[in-house]
C-alpha cells in the first residue's frame, strides 16, 4: 500500500503554510509617530476670553478652578458637549465642583464682574473642591491662570 504525499489535504496545508509564512515574515512598513501637538503657552485668561474654550468646533476644553486653568481635552468625553461636566466647559468651575452639583445656575452669570471668591463655602466643600483640584493637577495640564477682567493681569495679557 503506498501512500502518496501530494493528497489535495496535504496541498492544501501546504499553500496555507506557505501563505501564513509570508505575512508573518514580510517586511512592515516603518511605524510613523503621530504629528506632534502644538505647544501649550501658559495664559493668563479673563472668563470672557476662557469662555470661548468650550470644545465646540474643535477648540480645546478648558476649565478652571480656583484661579488655574486646566486644559481637559483629554476628557473632552466628559467635558466637552454633550458630557456630564459640559456646563463647566470654557468656564470657572470652582463652585459646582466644591459644591456637587453640575447645574449652569453654579455658574457666575456676570462674566465681566469679580471673580467668585467661595468665601461662603463650608469646609467639607472647601475639602471638596482641593480632591477636585488636585485631581485635575495629577491628570491635565495647567494652561494658565483666571484672573478678573479689568486688573493688571489681564491688561498686561492683552497688551502681549
Amino acid at each position: 500500500m503506498s501512500t502518496s504525499f501530494l493528497t489535495p489535504l496535504n496541498i492544501l496545508l501546504i499553500a496555507i503554510l506557505a501563505i501564513s509564512m509570508y505575512y508573518r515574515l514580510k517586511p512592515q512598513p516603518a511605524p510613523t509617530l503621530p504629528a506632534p501637538t502644538a505647544p501649550t503657552v501658559f495664559q493668563t485668561f479673563t472668563p470672557p476670553t476662557l469662555l470661548p474654550f468650550d470644545g465646540r468646533n474643535n477648540a480645546p476644553v478648558y476649565l478652571a478652578v480656583r484661579g488655574r486653568v486646566f486644559d481637559v481635552t483629554p476628557g473632552k468625553n466628559f467635558y466637552g458637549p454633550n458630557g456630564p461636566y459640559a456646563n463647566f466647559a470654557g468656564r470657572d468651575a470652582s463652585r459646582g465642583l466644591a459644591s456637587g452639583s453640575f447645574d449652569e445656575d453654579m455658574l457666575t452669570k456676570d462674566l465681566q464682574g469679580p471673580l467668585d471668591t467661595l468665601t461662603d463655602l463650608d469646609d467639607e466643600q472647601l475639602e471638596a473642591l482641593r480632591g477636585w483640584e488636585e485631581r485635575f493637577s495629577e491628570k491635565y495640564l495647567v494652561v494658565g491662570k483666571l484672573v478678573p477682567v479689568g486688573s493688571e493681569e489681564a491688561q498686561e495679557a492683552q497688551k502681549a
